[in-house]
């Protein structure tokens, strides 16, 4: 669920808008030399803009995400975000309803498939975690406003493509690498929160693939998630986002297990 939640963090901060820019060279490197502060000019520009962004109140996401194991069965989700820094995520599995949510300050959450049916509040990590990434405008819309420090840490090749990359060094001192493509500035690869495995951190990546236009922004719908030494992957699926849909704060609060309990018997009679 760990996994799960940062994932779908992370998969607001790249909505993006298609962009018109320089041919790259042969070399491996964009061919034009840009600053931090120019390529994240024209990484707004190309998600629409500040304006268009500041107009954003809300996004919901939906689709499957990859379970793992032998069947690697794909879970049906729903993931919806306000400003500011509130999120929802239900995660459905057997005829359960597993949940996470944070209000901005604190988050909880409830694991009916691993046995927990409290609401059980986040972790320092997640906490921590939800609290530098859970923008719904990315971390470069208005970064100097959040306390961001943007500068460029060189070019490299991310899956045959330039691009540009990043290094951010957020309010809390948390350093994260974003790369941005050199030819259409959307973003193409980020760091992820760092995995214990077998004793040992591997590093993560997260990939964003399969850029589609909505309501004229453009938003990865691809998301996947590989653990660097072990090659372990794990996709999400975007097969709908809805832009500023009316949500109510209690969307936002503790769950309510008793709520919970009767909308997941209504959702299981519904079914054929």
């Amino acid at each position: 669920m760990k996994r799960i939640l940062f994932l779908a963090f992370s998969l607001i901060s790249f909505a993006a808008s298609a962009a018109v820019a320089p041919k790259s060279s042969p070399d491996g490197a964009p061919a034009v030399k840009l600053t931090a502060t120019q390529i994240v000019d024209r990484n707004v520009a190309a998600r629409g803009g500040l304006e268009a962004w500041r107009a954003v109140s809300t996004l919901t996401l939906s689709g499957r995400l990859e379970a793992g194991g032998k069947k690697n069965t794909e879970l049906p989700f729903v993931m919806k975000m306000k400003r500011s820094h509130m999120s929802r995520l239900e995660i459905n599995f057997q005829d359960q309803t597993a949940v996470q949510v944070y209000d901005g300050t604190q988050g909880w959450k409830v694991r009916p498939f691993l046995g927990r049916d409290d609401a059980e509040p986040f972790t320092p990590a997640e906490a921590k975690a939800a609290a530098a990434w859970e923008e719904l405008d990315g971390p470069l819309i208005d970064y100097a406003k959040k306390g961001t420090r943007v500068e460029l840490a060189g070019t490299e090749a991310v899956e045959g493509r330039n691009a540009y990359k990043l290094k951010l060094t957020m309010k809390n001192g948390e350093v994260r690498n974003i790369w941005i493509d050199g030819a259409r500035f959307l973003e193409v690869k980020m760091d992820g929160e760092p995995r214990k495995m077998d004793g040992k951190l591997r590093n993560v990546a997260i990939y964003f693939r399969d850029y589609k236009s909505v309501n004229g922004l453009t938003v990865p719908h691809l998301v996947e998630t590989v653990v660097e030494k072990d090659k372990q992957a794990h996709k999400m699926t975007i097969e709908r986002v809805a832009v500023n849909q009316p949500m109510e704060g209690a969307l936002f609060a503790k769950p309510q297990l008793a709520t919970m309990a009767k909308v997941s018997s209504q959702q299981a009679e519904q079914r054929p």
